[in-house]
């Protein structure tokens, strides 16, 4: 039986309680988030401006139980808009509330008020975070846990266990240097340092065991850019979630969560109070164009058995085996499905012709429309089942209503990402070296593992497969939140013509975009139809070949350089009617002095400057 929740506050213990109580009759939860600019120093190496919620940071975690619905009532008291984000939130119904900036809302306007009202049909370890702009560096994030009054793991208690890595400047400055001229290779921001539980540098996250007691620990990778690896001397785990999905229990030395994955993981205590043990969490720093001297990437925390007691160290090589997410298999049996329609998404990173480092999706990077894509899809009619009407760079892919997709994602990038769809969980059907064959036939396990956000490493390919049973408008993008800004985005178009019929926007979202002058109807461009004038395009590859500005570049280069050979030529021939010396014997010398004068000017021997 699950036990209580020491690690949580006595509204997460009351959430569970109503959770387990409440079986068939569902209710609101509501949370009241102002979201502002307060004060923050979690590592003690330098206090800065962040973004928290009712005059404190970090913002609390979020419970609640299935069937229930979540209600947050946000007010946005920055001088930006901001929207949220539950990720890996369904939306079944409610794509209005999914929360990404231009794709399915307009933001809140500063010093207003948004109602999400998001219904809970499933169970797991998510969280909540800001989809605009890269807010969410800056520490408008929180966990949401999604609680089940039939829970189908057997443990004592649980906690929550937060990754983060942490920034001393502030995003905004951060991201106009990462998507600046002077970023050619796209180097990201490297982070000052990682925080465990919020907390990093001299402090440390404390999780307090009992002898023989089983927990559970939720892990949330909550960073802008860092993979953490996790682990505990000492002590075995067992994974049994990723990324809100049930598993077979499988142990595993070691887990390893990208930018926005979640692992719950089952410990069993020791039966001694003699020691205390250290848990890791250690930043990637393959993801690091460089490592800073300050960095300590190596972070720790500590399971305490005993208040004052010594910390056992493992001796030897830890065990750094980390799972292999493709190996886990659903507790619910899911069969592997096929697929209607195929895409193949090819991973780049380039210079493009704004002379910035962009990520793309089939050398597309994203930009967004004038209308946000979820409005096009519902005032286009027959129209919005034609890609063309979400604009030349959204990147929209159209999907029809009950299809099952199949995604090939061939990361010919050098680095690491974890890409993220947003209403749904695929599954993961096969990974490989890049690129992928399209005339392999993929044979998955007959219950393959399933997550919302996975991770391809650098010149790999994974398939994945989802059944478009959620009609909306869903992004697609990698996680890291610097590739999110430079464009490493597309968006899903899923049966429109559905959406049509079954989604009404509350008349709040409609307003907010007025008062914004936001349009809410028409294509990309807010026109009718086909006519795509205005929309936003660009940048652009660089084009392969001479083109005519290239062409006229490279005219006035050479021109220029004859005209300049010519008056060498020139200056030399005059220099020398002008210095010709008469026969002495210091020719030597008066050729010397010739040459100097003629060539180089009059070299004043105490500036050793050209005059």
């Amino acid at each position: 039986m699950l036990g209580s929740l020491s690690s949580s506050s006595f509204a997460a213990a009351v959430a569970i309680v109503l959770g387990c109580c409440h079986l068939t009759a569902a209710e609101d939860v509501k949370y009241y988030w102002d979201i502002g600019y307060v004060k923050a120093n979690p590592d003690g190496q330098m206090e800065r401006q962040v973004i928290g919620v009712n005059g404190a940071w970090p913002p609390p975690p979020l419970h609640v139980s299935l069937n229930d619905t979540l209600v947050i009532e946000a007010r946005n008291s920055l001088d930006t808009p901001t929207t949220l984000h539950a990720h890996g939130m369904y939306q079944n119904g409610t794509n209005y509330m999914d929360g990404p900036y231009m794709v399915t809302q307009c933001g809140i306007p500063p010093g207003q008020n948004m109602t999400y009202r998001i219904p809970i049909t499933q169970t797991g370890t998510y969280w909540i975070h800001a989809h605009y702009g890269a807010q969410y560096v800056d520490g408008i994030r929180a966990p949401l846990i999604l609680h089940n009054p039939k829970e189908p793991h057997k443990y004592d208690d649980e906690f929550i266990v937060t990754l983060e890595d942490w920034y001393h400047d502030q995003a905004s400055g951060l991201l106009k240097e990462f998507l600046s001229w002077k970023n050619p290779g796209g180097a990201e921001p490297v982070p000052n340092g990682a925080l465990i539980g919020s907390v990093g540098g001299d402090k440390h996250k404390i999780i307090d065991f009992m002898p023989g007691k089983t927990y559970r620990l939720r892990l949330i990778n909550m960073s802008a850019l860092a993979m953490f690896h996790f682990s505990i001397e000492g002590h075995k785990m067992h994974v049994i979630e990723v990324d809100g999905v049930d598993t077979e229990p499988m142990e595993v030395g070691n887990v390893r969560l990208a930018a926005a994955q979640r692992t719950s993981v089952l410990v069993t205590a020791l039966n001694s109070t003699g020691s205390n043990y250290l848990f890791h969490a250690d930043m990637d720093t393959d993801m690091f164009d460089n490592i800073p001297e300050s960095l300590n990437y190596n972070s720790t925390g500590l399971i305490r058995y005993r208040k004052g007691a010594e910390v056992s160290r493992d001796k030897g090589e830890p065990d750094w085996s980390a799972f292999n997410d493709i190996d886990l298999v659903p507790l619910d049996g899911m069969e592997a499905l096929g697929f209607d329609v195929t895409y193949s998404l090819d991973v780049y990173f380039n210079q493009y012709t704004d002379a910035l480092n962009h990520g793309t999706f089939n050398n597309i990077t994203y930009v967004m429309p004038k209308v946000p894509t979820m409005f096009t899809a519902l005032s286009m009619g027959a129209d919005a089942l034609n890609a063309t009407v979400y604009g030349p760079q959204t990147n929209a892919h159209m999907v029809g209503h009950m299809q099952d997709v199949q995604l090939v994602v061939n990361n010919f990038d050098a680095g690491n990402h974890p890409f993220h769809l947003h209403g749904h969980h695929f599954q993961l059907i096969e990974r490989g070296p890049a690129p992928y064959d399209p005339t392999y036939n993929p044979r998955p396990k007959s219950a393959p593992a399933r997550r919302d956000t996975v991770t391809i490493p650098s010149m790999e390919y994974v398939v994945l497969r989802f059944r478009a049973d959620n009609p909306g408008t869903w992004l697609f993008h990698c996680h890291i939140e610097w590739h999110i800004e430079g464009g490493l985005n597309m968006v899903i178009i899923e049966a429109p013509d559905v959406m049509q019929k079954r989604i009404r926007v509350p008349q709040q979202i409609l307003d907010q975009c007025a008062a914004a002058g936001i349009p809410t109807t028409g294509n990309a461009a807010g026109r009718q139809g086909f006519d795509l004038r205005g929309a936003p395009e660009g940048p652009y590859p660089y084009p392969l070949g001479w083109t005519s500005k290239a062409k006229g570049a490279m005219a006035g280069c050479i021109l220029s350089a004859l005209v300049g050979f010519a008056s060498i030529i020139w200056y030399g021939w005059s220099s020398q009617q002008t210095y010709k010396p008469v026969a002495t014997a210091d020719d030597n010398e008066v050729l010397d002095a010739a040459e100097t004068q003629g060539r180089f000017g009059r070299m004043d021997p105490d500036s050793a400057a050209i005059n």
